[in-house]
């Protein structure tokens, strides 16, 4: 066969397999443009409440508007902003926030300044772990209306997720004085604790809570927040009673039940730990809760279902990151939550990797850069983990499960007195943090 020939050949080759994805690409758009979201049954008590109820009659109202007019953008707007509440209350984030996006971007397409969808579409990137993307989107928003207090809470969420700690305090204060209530006051409490002032958080996020309606989603997540930074200054009792208010206020709430779930295992009763992991896990889909049940399965002597389980969240994770590269609509970034959950299997290199990822994407976040100080330290590379632990430290955060690790990894690379002060700081108020890494954090201030 001649040489010209052959060329001939190869570009009709290249041409058709060029029109096939370009076919493939518009058949794609097409069908993704026309596909229509619906509201899931949910599962567990949230499925027999009015609230659901309520939420149903709401969706088919949006959505029949939408089938009747599709440019109605009241409903457009209606609609996503339903699914990304929905995603808060079941965790589904995987599905509802595609779904949202899809009906925020149909209101962008006839209109791309319409400063109401950009806001919701910052907020859906944030959720899908897209920070840059969140951030950016939220930043075109304040162009429009600089004097909206929610695009500043977008801001905030964006700048400490991307490391921009200065950039995100500015805009919390913005947010402050332009509408004090549970938004603004549950992200000065956030930024509090990353700066290390945990009473000052405790102090925001009580106002957070007060400031909401009680029942709300909104409150008792903020009221588990509580709960949280109660439990990571060791008072327990306060923590407990918060999670109990949260039960009575919003009854079979996942994150509450977790909470005690937390305390059970905090109290050596991992069989209760382990109940009440298993029932919150029945009715929110969220990794976290998950892999704490694994931890509670290891502790009580399980280990083959603790292995089964991790394995499984892994498994469900890589796809979740696998159907985001199929589709960016639903692209969760999970790097950092794969990081550890290789780790909680000893897979060390596959942690490296994913940790790498996230540091790549964000190099200046102090939770990123924990995360592969913790890998690098589970290597047994601790002169690798020393700069990514000291930019962990850079906010003078308090946290005791950073403080931990980095006690860790500064006895590790010989610094004695920088070891045991982070460990005093650490245990000073007998944390509910992870056992293992508090036995072996005491261990070592034994030694110091």
């Amino acid at each position: 066969m001649k040489k010209a020939t052959l060329y001939i050949i190869i570009l009709i080759v290249f041409a058709g397999l060029i029109g096939f994805v370009f076919y493939k690409y518009n058949t794609d758009k097409t069908k993704e443009e026309n596909t229509v979201y619906t509201l899931q049954e949910r599962t567990g008590p949230s499925a027999q409440t009015e609230e659901w109820q309520k939420t149903r009659s709401l969706a088919l109202t949006y959505l029949q508007a939408i089938r009747s007019n599709p440019d109605d953008t009241k409903s457009l707007m209606g609609i996503a902003t339903l699914f990304i509440q929905e995603a808060r209350v079941t965790g589904n984030y995987s599905y509802y926030d595609m779904a949202a996006l899809k009906y925020v971007n149909d209101i962008l397409k006839k209109d791309s300044l319409n400063f109401q969808a950009l806001t919701l579409k910052s907020l859906v990137y944030l959720s899908q772990h897209h920070f840059a993307d969140g951030l950016a989107v939220a930043q075109k928003a304040k162009s429009i209306n600089p004097y909206y207090a929610f695009v500043y809470g977008l801001m905030v969420d964006g700048n400490v997720e991307m490391g921009y700690y200065d950039s995100a305090v500015a805009s919390a204060q913005k947010m402050m004085d332009i509408r004090p209530d549970i938004r603004s006051y549950s992200r000065a409490s956030y930024l509090r604790e990353i700066y290390g002032d945990y009473p000052g958080a405790i102090s925001a996020m009580k106002m957070a809570v007060d400031a909401g309606a009680p029942g709300d989603e909104a409150t008792e997540w903020s009221r588990i927040q509580l709960g949280h930074l109660y439990e990571n200054s060791g008072d327990l009792k306060n923590a407990e009673t918060q999670y109990g208010i949260a039960l009575q206020e919003r009854p079979g709430y996942a994150y509450a039940i977790a909470g005690m779930a937390r305390l059970a295992a905090a109290a050596k009763d991992y069989n209760k730990a382990i109940a009440l992991y298993t029932q919150a896990d029945s009715s929110v889909n969220d990794f976290a809760i998950k892999e704490a049940l694994a931890d509670a399965y290891r502790l009580s002597g399980a280990n083959d279902k603790a292995a089964a389980l991790e394995n499984k969240v892994i498994d469900e994770m890589n796809n979740q990151a696998q159907a985001g590269q199929n589709n960016e609509n639903i692209g969760h970034y999970v790097d950092r939550e794969l990081a550890y959950a290789y780790l909680n299997i000893n897979d060390y290199n596959k942690a490296l990797d994913h940790a790498m990822l996230e540091y790549n994407r964000r190099p200046g976040n102090i939770d990123v850069n924990e995360c592969l100080a913790w890998v690098y330290y589970n290597k047994g590379e601790y002169a690798k983990a020393l700069p990514y632990i000291k930019t962990a430290l850079k906010t003078n955060s308090k946290n005791p499960t950073l403080l931990c690790r980095a006690g860790l990894i500064f006895a590790k690379t010989g610094d004695k007195a920088m070891a045991k002060i982070s460990l005093q700081q650490a245990l000073q108020s007998n944390p509910n943090i992870a056992q293992n890494l508090k036995a072996e954090s005491m261990g070592v201030l034994q030694t110091l």
